[in-house]
């Protein structure tokens, strides 16, 4: 919203002993941001009014004139100018040496055709004024003054009401009344603690008829149209604006048309309250229908384009047709023309949401539809268009006709809403009286009678105590609250799982591994890419009602294939060795329920030279060893697509299984264009937070030596490791601390679907030397408990 300040200090409120800067300050802080300011002077430097006294014919041009021209310094300038409609005597711009222009355009002495000519004379255009600012002015020569109220040595941007500054303030959508000049002049009066010049419309009337002879209104749409304002004008003489009329439109970016059309804009920009004119005699009958569009009519706008109208489209109709959308654009077959003899002022609020949705439709947004999406105050209609009635008459052109049509569907209701010092002051962190806060509010003409205040109509905002403290807060001064610490305490920190995420990635980028993050929809072929069978209920993918499309079309139920594309990204840009990992988040489908299960993933990617199975499950142990997790067991996988199914191993915890690890099958590698072995590991992040151990505890170093003893066993070839090492560390009981394997033989001396496993067992207890019958007695019984479950022997 533009605001000029001399408008403001002429009409409203005087500032004009403060500063541009400490205006906008001011005002920023009490509340009203200003996005940007500028002088309207700016661009136009040392262009002063001149006055020819001379003219003679240029020696070297039939049509150049050598001018002598007083621009009120001692010695008058010569000028050189083509120009044919300059006569002595006459007043004009002049352009001196050193002067700039609009546009950047620096105007400097120097020679034309042997003559000096120390400036230029300057027509409307130069000085960027246009015909609409200007209305009878010849528009293709220097520009005559001897109209204007002038003198010589008169700075130009004073003839042209260039002496201003315009603010532009960026107005929430909670204050629709700041969308008028009334409105920021009222919050600039309080912030400055100066009285508000208000003026109530005085209209005389004339015996020129009443309204109700010529002209009817009907409101059958009544819920789009809160309320409708109407009243005529007779006798019209159409013609330009006065000039304190015209620049104040065109300091505001309103372009002036004629005395009719202006007035409405002036109007809006000065109540914020959106006006029409209609031509009378194209009202058919007489009447105004505020009604919804019917299916298949169509209106030509005034900017000359035919609108396709559809049911649920606030118009204004007569009783044949469509004669302008309701709050956006006139018809073009009711405007304002030459000959136009009576009008009528149209002066409504309507539905904002209507508007909007209107507007949208049509792809023709407006000032008007801009405002009118703010939900504007319902009783700011008639003092609208009594103002408009007063402006006819100030300027003379027409005869105002007696009483107004006034439909009112909507009123809002009077709110009111307790004065609460010692609430407003704890919220605040101030002790400000009774008394400044009733003078605060004032101030911004809100009223208070006792302890209740009565919110005005034009402030939709104040609804509880808090707005009513950000009134307050605001008119006592931002900068004067003082500084105090917070009664509460509020600590931050990080959660328990952020804590294992974290943990989880130092040990990840420790290894070498580096963090990636995928997004979380994906195609639904990359369940094929992968092997997926096609009954699996991973397949059962949540699908994304708006898409960017089909490769990202559904939420994924499983991580590898993130993985595994930006694995085969790299491989095409050829890094011979890569580690990868990512916390990937994966949305599983729960029947019955309307949002998925949503379980982290801890995924490993990897490839490169001595990268293998034994390496990867290395890293794993690493990983949850530092997560402080039980020590994992692992089970040969046969049966997985996605995998090679001579090495891929589920990953139990604690008896919980909890991911897969392995290589993934060639033929997936494939489908991603990977020509190397790749090894991947899916684990359960969300069970791995459950299953952690207890933190840890100190403990002593041990007083008593360690016994040590390997064994040798022969075992049929389907017995792992894993499966060795459990049932040794069952049967060993308290005192073993360690099993490790060191050999795995298979070979001369191993009968035919055997082979030989070593372990070495580290026994210690804690409160005595062990003996050898002792460890002796461990070693028998882990014997025993190998040959009854594993069918192993020793070698």
């Amino acid at each position: 919203m533009k605001l000029n300040r001399k408008w403001l200090n002429e009409e409203f409120v005087d500032l004009s002993n403060v500063s541009d800067k400490e205006f906008v300050e001011t005002m920023t802080v009490f509340g009203q941001k200003v996005e940007t300011w500028e002088r309207m002077d700016a661009e136009i430097k040392n262009v002063v009014v001149g006055k020819v006294l001379s003219m003679v014919r240029h020696p070297n041009s039939d049509h150049m004139w050598i001018c002598q021209v007083d621009v009120g310094r001692d010695e008058p300038l010569q000028i050189v100018t083509g120009a044919q409609n300059v006569h002595e005597g006459d007043l004009v711009p002049v352009a001196q040496h050193n002067s700039w222009l609009p546009g950047g355009v620096h105007i400097t002495k120097g020679k034309l055709r042997g003559e000096v000519s120390n400036g230029m004379l300057c027509s409307f255009a130069e000085l960027g004024l246009t015909q609409n600012d200007l209305p009878g002015v010849f528009a293709d020569g220097i520009w005559i003054l001897n109209d204007e109220d002038c003198t010589v040595g008169e700075d130009i941007n004073l003839v042209i009401g260039n002496d201003d500054t315009i603010v532009d303030f960026e107005i929430t959508n909670n204050r629709p009344d700041c969308y008028s000049i009334i409105g920021l002049a009222r919050e600039a009066a309080a912030a400055f603690g100066k009285p508000m010049r208000h003026h109530e419309p005085v209209v005389h009337g004339s015996d020129a008829g009443d309204i109700y002879d010529y002209l009817d209104v009907e409101v059958p749409a009544t819920e789009l149209c809160n309320r409708y304002t109407s009243r005529m004008v007779a006798n019209v003489k159409i013609g330009p604006s006065p000039k304190w009329l015209r620049q104040r439109l065109r300091a505001n970016g309103v372009r002036p048309i004629n005395n009719i059309v202006d007035i409405t804009n002036y109007v809006m920009l000065e109540y914020g309250q959106p006006m029409h004119a209609f031509d009378y005699r194209y009202v058919s009958s007489g009447k105004i229908v505020v009604r919804e569009a019917e299916e298949g009519e169509t209106l030509t706008t005034l900017d000359g384009t035919v609108r396709n109208l559809k049911p649920g489209m606030l118009v204004i109709a007569d009783e044949n047709k469509p004669i302008g959308l309701a709050g956006i654009m006139g018809g073009e077959n009711s405007e304002i023309k030459d000959d136009t003899a009576m009008v009528v002022f149209e002066s409504a609020n309507f539905d904002g949401t209507s508007i909007r949705q209107t507007a949208l439709a049509l792809g023709m947004r407006t000032e008007a539809s801009g405002k009118f999406e703010k939900r504007l105050d319902p009783m700011m209609t008639v003092p609208a268009v009594q103002r408009a009635c007063e402006l006819v008459e100030m300027l003379g052109c027409g005869d105002v006709l007696s009483g107004t049509i006034d439909v009112i569907n909507y009123i809002p209701e009077e709110k009111t809403l307790p004065l609460e010092p010692d609430k407003i002051n704890r919220l605040l962190g101030t002790d400000i009286s009774r008394e400044d806060m009733v003078k605060y509010l004032n101030r911004l003409e809100i009223s208070v009678e006792g302890d209740t205040i009565l919110v005005p109509s034009f402030r939709p905002d104040l609804n509880r105590m808090a707005d009513i403290a950000e009134e307050v807060g605001r008119s006592y001064g931002y900068n004067e609250i003082p500084t105090t610490a917070f009664k509460t305490s509020t600590q931050g920190g990080y959660s328990p799982m952020m804590k294992l995420e974290a943990k989880t990635g130092t040990l990840c980028r420790a290894m070498g591994y580096s963090e990636i993050i995928t997004y979380s929809f994906v195609s639904p072929t990359v369940f094929d890419q992968i092997r997926l069978p096609a009954d699996s209920p991973l397949r059962n993918a949540l699908r994304i009602q708006n898409p960017l499309g089909e490769d990202t079309s559904i939420m994924r139920t499983i991580a590898l294939p993130s993985m595994l594309e930006i694995l085969s990204r790299n491989n095409a840009y050829h890094n011979k060795s890569v580690k990868l990992y990512e916390l990937a988040k994966i949305y599983l489908p729960e029947e019955g329920q309307v949002l998925p299960q949503e379980p982290k993933m801890l995924v490993l990617g990897t490839y490169g030279a001595g990268e293998t199975f034994f390496t990867l499950k290395g890293e794993l142990e690493a990983i949850f060893a530092g997560l402080r997790l039980q020590k994992a067991s692992y089970t040969a996988v046969k049966d997985n697509p996605s995998y090679h199914p001579g090495r891929c191993a589920k990953v139990s915890i604690g008896g919980v299984d909890v991911g897969m690890m392995g290589q993934v099958h060639p033929l997936v590698a494939a489908n991603y264009g990977i020509d190397a072995d790749v090894y991947c590991a899916e684990i359960s992040f969300t069970k791995l937070f459950d299953l952690q151990l207890p933190d840890a505890t100190y403990t002593p170093l041990p007083k008593y030596p360690t016994v040590s003893r390997d064994l040798s066993l022969v075992c049929d070839e389907s017995v792992t490791v894993a499966q060795a090492e459990a049932v040794i560390t069952a049967a060993a009981g308290k005192l073993l601390r360690d099993v490790k394997l060191f050999d795995i033989y298979r070979g001369v001396g191993v009968p035919e679907g055997k082979k030989s496993m070593a372990f070495s067992l580290e026994l210690r207890a804690d409160d005595r030397t062990l003996t050898d019958t002792d460890s002796e007695a461990v070693v028998t019984k882990v014997l025993t408990a190998l040959k009854e479950k594993l069918n192993a022997v020793l070698r």
